[in-house]
């Protein structure tokens, strides 16, 4: 098993949503964060004036899959967060070593 982690623009999530919901991709977990790579923050402007931020807000979308779905989770994902503009976000991929679902005691890739 494998865990697709993708930090991406939170207008993108709906995009990603779709493309994995596509593959048949039965869950994912979400969270707001924030954070900074190589472009370093961001100059906005608020009421007139000008301020810079460190953190950008961005969005993290966790995605645990058997290792053959895997490659097809990463590109769905790249395909449907890409901008092109700096700052589209990364995509990481984890082994899993243990799934266990709680309600019923399911292990492995019956616990997806």
């Amino acid at each position: 098993m494998k865990l697709v982690m993708a930090i991406i623009k939170p207008f993108k999530l709906d995009d990603v949503r779709d493309a994995l919901s596509s593959l048949g991709v039965a869950g994912m977990t979400v969270s707001e964060v924030k954070g900074f790579g190589r472009q370093k923050g961001q100059t906005e402007i608020y009421r007139g004036a000008e301020y810079s931020t460190n953190m950008v807000p961005k969005i993290k979308v966790e995605v645990v899959c058997d290792d053959a779905l895997a490659p097809r989770v990463v590109e769905a994902v790249q395909q449907a967060a890409n901008s092109g503009a700096i700052g589209d976000g990364k995509i990481f991929v984890l082994d899993v070593g243990e799934a266990v679902r709680i309600r019923t005691g399911e292990t492995g890739d019956t616990a997806l």
